[in-house]
């Protein structure tokens, strides 16, 4: 503890912050990361990306290409799950469909894991990083091709 105090020129002990404070808190980035997914969710809830005339942005690799990527209609995804419609949110886009309980679980996982004071990080061995960059590729290229 004394350690953590200096002296004003007056004599006056003073508190010294350790740095990063609450920024690199293992928390910090979970609790930030949910925060803007209840904003954006707020938002997307009035604003319908199937309808034009809205603020939200169009996928730069559709914009360039004209090709769908593997996460193309993830926004009007999210739309349809938030007006209770997994149907029509399945049409969007299928696989981030039902990748969704996983992405979910891995969240929620980061979250509980920061709030408990530690870090944590899903582990894919290379031979899954390169299964679910395979899946990404064929997913690309079957809803292109249909």
């Amino acid at each position: 503890m004394a350690d953590d105090l200096r002296h004003s020129p007056a004599g006056a002990p003073l508190a010294v912050r350790r740095p990063g404070g609450l920024r690199n808190h293992p928390a910090a980035a979970p609790l930030g990361a949910l925060a803007a997914a209840v904003a954006a969710s707020a938002y997307l809830y009035n604003t319908d990306p199937h309808q034009s005339g809205h603020w939200l942005p169009r996928c730069p690799f559709n914009w360039a290409t004209g090709l769908l990527c593997p996460a193309c209609g993830g926004t009007r995804l999210a739309y349809d799950l938030l007006h209770g419609d997994p149907v029509r949110a399945f049409h969007e886009n299928a696989l981030l469909m039902i990748a969704s309980p996983v992405l979910l679980w891995m969240c929620g996982r980061w979250m509980v894991e920061g709030l408990r004071g530690r870090r944590w990080r899903p582990v894919l061995s290379p031979r899954a990083q390169y299964a679910v960059l395979g899946l990404a590729v064929v997913w690309t290229v079957v809803r292109n091709v249909r």
